[in-house]
C-alpha cells in the first residue's frame, strides 16, 4: 500500500512534502505554468525523468499557503501543474491547492502514474483521488514506459499516456480524450 495523506481537514498551514516548484514552466502543459513537484512515487517507471522525486523521504515539506504565495507572485499564470514524484499519494492535499489555485482562475493539471480509470474505481474518502479529481481540469494518466518513449509528444512522455478531459469525463461517464 502506498503512503496518502490523511489529513481530513486542510487548511493553508497544512503541509505538503515536495521535490522542488518550476516557476514559468512552458513543458508542463500549455500556457505558461507553474509546476509543483511532490516527493514520494510508487511507479519507479524505468526511464523516469526524475528518480530523485521516489523517496517519500526526500524532498521537504511546504506549507499550502506558501506555494500558494508562490502562485500568486505571477501574475501571468496560465495554470498550475502537479507533477512529481506521484501527486494521487498527496491527493487530499493537492485538491485543497487546487480549488484555491481554480479561485484565483487558473486552470490545473495533474500528472499520474496511475490509469483515470484506477483512480475511480480505487477513490475512497481516505485516499482522496475524487476530491483531486473534481479539481483537476486535465489528467495525464498512465505510467512512463521506456518503449513507448516518444520525443514527438506533446506533454507526455510515452505514447500509452493519455490526456484526459477530466470535467467531461466525471459528466459524461466515461473517459474523454483531448488534444491540448
Amino acid at each position: 500500500m502506498q503512503p496518502t495523506e490523511r489529513t481530513t481537514v486542510l487548511d493553508l498551514n497544512n503541509k505538503i512534502r515536495i521535490a522542488g516548484i518550476v516557476e514559468d514552466s512552458i513543458v508542463d502543459g500549455p500556457g505558461l505554468r507553474i509546476s509543483i513537484f511532490v516527493q514520494g512515487c510508487p511507479h519507479a517507471c524505468e526511464g523516469c525523468h526524475n528518480p530523485q522525486t521516489w523517496d517519500f523521504d526526500g524532498g521537504h515539506d511546504m506549507t499550502i499557503g506558501a506555494i500558494l504565495e508562490r502562485i500568486k507572485h505571477d501574475p501571468l499564470l496560465d495554470g498550475v501543474t502537479f507533477s512529481g514524484g506521484e501527486p494521487m499519494c498527496k491527493a487530499k492535499a493537492l485538491a485543497f491547492l487546487a480549488k484555491k489555485s481554480h479561485e484565483m482562475g487558473l486552470n490545473v493539471i495533474v500528472y499520474t502514474g496511475y490509469i483515470f480509470e484506477y483512480l475511480l474505481e480505487h477513490a475512497d474518502d481516505e485516499n482522496g483521488y475524487m476530491e483531486l479529481l473534481k479539481e483537476t481540469d486535465i489528467l495525464i494518466d498512465g505510467p512512463f514506459v521506456l518503449k513507448k518513449r516518444d520525443l514527438e509528444l506533446k506533454f507526455k512522455g510515452s505514447s500509452n499516456q493519455r490526456i484526459i478531459d477530466v470535467k467531461r469525463s466525471l459528466e459524461e461517464g466515461k473517459t474523454v480524450i483531448c488534444e491540448l
